[in-house]
């Protein structure tokens, strides 16, 4: 591994990228650590510490929530716009005909979630300004409504310089921009957590656990790279005096298509009550429905589903059996014993649909089931790095370093994978 890493720094382009999101990941970790001017921190930490719907948004903001910084809303607002222009590119013929078009369409598409996500941080903002009023201190000689006004726009200018530097990670860097950045947040939060439970003297539970973690790590990369391959053999032809083809290759179709995205769109909406709840304080009953979401058995079921619909969602929007099945017959290639075109099609969707539940159930057992026992432990590490946290910080890490990976192999150095 350190031999990969050597490797990487070697190839100047590659530097250039690892160097930049290195840079990127900085410059975000300092903007959640400048709070918004006019509020009072130790208030906010308090009411962020007694309420269990604030306390997963605040791990999902790197810490940036109880100290009211720059960048508190995170990059929730942006997944959840996300998350809706997939369900309206599924339901709205127009949208799923634009995403169709190529890159132009997805520049389209990318604008219109750019729009909606600072709709939506403008609405969120409101919200935390509302829960947060007993917080704000007014100078002297400024109207409250000044006040008001520029904690609302500093918030919804956060939200828009963390979507911009998570797309020029994406787009000059190494990794998704959004995954990374909600990777650097979870990882953030770690080294004080382990050092809460240290001073708990709770040692020997603590060493027991971090086993327990570097088991579930190792347990979630087995599946991760787990693939189920479809032979494919091409078919001979005659070229001049030379036999052209015949030669046969596979269909790799992994395990855990989706990665990590149903795990983060299950956060996000599990998210979207607590966010409620900031912007209609005085609702009662929404604060105690967030609470119950965010947290016990309530919790622990409504994950599980949304992980599983999401895996089969997101891998039904990526994965287009018929484009493959098209392909393989214009390029003169099928599968051994099935008959080209609507045949293969339907061989190809059940074999996806099969091993798509295996990884979906893994995905919902290990974030629910380590939930669970890290409940169970009362320790504050175990509450904050749950098996969502675990899952999360693995997909993210292996997909970073499987762009890494490909960009090494190109230049023929050997990878982090052996």
């Amino acid at each position: 591994m350190l031999s990969a890493i050597a490797n990487a720094f070697k190839v100047p382009d590659l530097r250039k990228k690892i160097l930049f999101t290195l840079f990127i990941v900085a410059l975000y970790r300092i903007g959640c650590f400048i709070p918004v001017p006019g509020v009072d921190i130790n208030i906010i930490k308090s009411t962020v510490d007694q309420n269990a719907a604030l306390g997963m948004l605040n791990l999902f903001t790197g810490g940036a929530l109880e100290t009211f910084a720059v960048f508190a809303m995170g990059v929730m607002p942006y997944i959840t716009a996300s998350i809706i222009m997939q369900l309206l590119q599924a339901a709205i013929p127009a949208l799923e005909r634009l995403a169709k078009e190529g890159e132009s369409g997805q520049r389209k598409i990318t604008q219109y979630t750019r729009y909606m996500t600072l709709g939506i941080g403008a609405i969120e903002a409101i919200g935390y300004l509302s829960m947060f009023q007993g917080s704000i201190t007014t100078g002297t000689g400024i109207p409250a409504a000044v006040t008001n006004i520029m904690i609302v726009v500093t918030l919804l200018a956060g939200t828009a310089l963390i979507m911009w530097l998570a797309e020029l990670i994406t787009q000059r860097g190494i990794g998704n921009g959004m995954s990374l950045l909600i990777f650097v947040n979870i990882v953030a939060r770690f080294p004080s957590a382990l050092v809460q439970s240290m001073n708990l003297g709770n040692i020997l539970t603590t060493i027991l656990i971090l086993v327990i973690v570097l088991a579930v790590i190792a347990l979630i990369i087995f599946v991760d790279r787990g693939q189920r391959r479809i032979p494919v053999q091409s078919a001979k032809r005659i070229v001049g005096r030379r036999v052209m083809g015949g030669s046969g290759t596979y269909i790799p179709l992994k395990v855990n298509g989706a990665n990590v995205v149903p795990i983060i769109f299950a956060s996000a909406i599990l998210a979207v009550p607590a966010q409620l709840s900031t912007i209609f304080p005085k609702a009662a009953w929404l604060g105690v429905f967030s609470n119950a979401v965010s947290s016990g058995w309530i919790n622990w079921i409504v994950q599980f589903v949304l992980i599983v619909f999401f895996s089969y969602f997101y891998t039904a929007l990526v994965f287009n059996p018929t484009e493959i099945s098209d392909n393989l017959r214009k390029q003169g290639g099928f599968v051994p014993g099935v008959r080209p075109g609507t045949t293969t099609t339907a061989y190809i969707e059940r074999i996806m649909n099969r091993i798509t539940l295996p990884g979906a159930l893994f995905l919902g057992i290990i974030a629910v089931g380590t939930s669970i026992l890290f409940t169970l432990t009362n320790n504050t590490m175990v509450r904050q790095f749950g098996g969502t946290s675990i899952l999360i910080m693995v997909s993210v890490a292996l997909e970073t370093m499987t762009q890494i990976e490909s960009q090494l192999k190109m230049r023929h150095y050997d990878g982090f994978f052996k």
